[in-house]
């Protein structure tokens, strides 16, 4: 307290000048309404300059958990794109959905992305707890990344369409009903490859490729990425197509885990008898 007297007694003639200036702005200021108004104008200029810069840093320290509600809301979405249904009148986005569902979508999390290797290894946030398993397909918002490979009770493991042993991707042309298989060269992370398409096949460079749905990992019509050349195998009558990919595989965050609900029912039918 005696500090603060001090000051006031030091310095009290620099405040009395102060106090009187601001008495003498305030009489201006109410006597006249030219001043009056350039006040009022530069009042609202600073205040709306600090609300616009309060709300700018809010908005900034917000966008994880706005980013977190639209991975949210797209999860649902492709719920409802990649289920059987010829029509949806009312959309309600809620969690569970009440038509018939062949695919559910989770959402996820990269927390560490590898690309620079031969066989590349994601790891992604969910596991056990979340109903994560191996063999479920993964993508995100552009397409494909991958296969779930190890799971354990919060985090799962992925093999990335960047790995030269990942020959489960059934991919197809978009345009028409020639399939094949998605492999990797292990050269550039920006290109697959799509092997033994028909020689009967008619496409053009550009054409979109998409997921084929003749494996119980991934829906059919997943984007994957668009035709950058091609070479006729004459020996096979095969085209080997080298893919563009959609998704920069260097610059990977938010995914979504694919869940066949009828999985283990194709299996069962698929599989040998003994």
């Amino acid at each position: 307290m005696q500090h603060i007297i001090n000051f006031l007694i030091k310095n009290k003639n620099f405040i009395l000048f102060l106090v009187l200036l601001s008495i003498s702005l305030l009489f201006t200021v109410q006597s006249h309404s030219y001043h009056k108004s350039k006040f009022i104008n530069s009042a609202n200029w600073l205040s709306g300059g600090i609300y616009e810069g309060a709300n700018g840093v809010s908005s900034y320290f917000n966008l994880k958990s706005e980013n977190e509600r639209l991975v949210e809301e797209n999860r649902q979405l492709k719920n409802i794109l990649y289920n059987k249904k010829d029509s949806v009148n009312s959309i309600e986005f809620i969690d569970s959905i009440s038509f018939p569902t062949d695919y559910l979508f989770r959402g996820a999390s990269i927390t560490k992305n590898s690309y620079s290797n031969t066989n590349n290894i994601l790891l992604i946030n969910k596991g056990n707890n979340d109903s994560i398993a191996t063999d479920m397909g993964v993508v995100n918002a552009k397409g494909i990344i991958g296969i779930v490979d190890r799971v354990s009770g919060n985090h799962a493991t992925v093999i990335s369409i960047l790995n030269v042993d990942n020959s489960k991707i059934n991919a197809q042309l978009k345009n028409t009903n020639h399939f094949g298989t998605l492999t990797w060269d292990g050269k550039n992370p920006n290109v697959v490859q799509l092997e033994d398409i028909e020689k009967l096949a008619k496409f053009t460079e550009n054409d979109t490729i998409v997921t084929g749905g003749n494996s119980t990992l991934f829906p059919k019509g997943i984007p994957i990425g668009t035709v950058k050349n091609f070479k006729l195998n004459t020996t096979e009558n095969l085209y080997n197509i080298n893919v563009q990919l959609f998704n920069d595989m260097t610059d990977l965050e938010h995914v979504y885990v694919i869940e066949n609900l009828h999985r283990e029912e194709i299996d069962n039918l698929l599989a040998p008898e003994n």
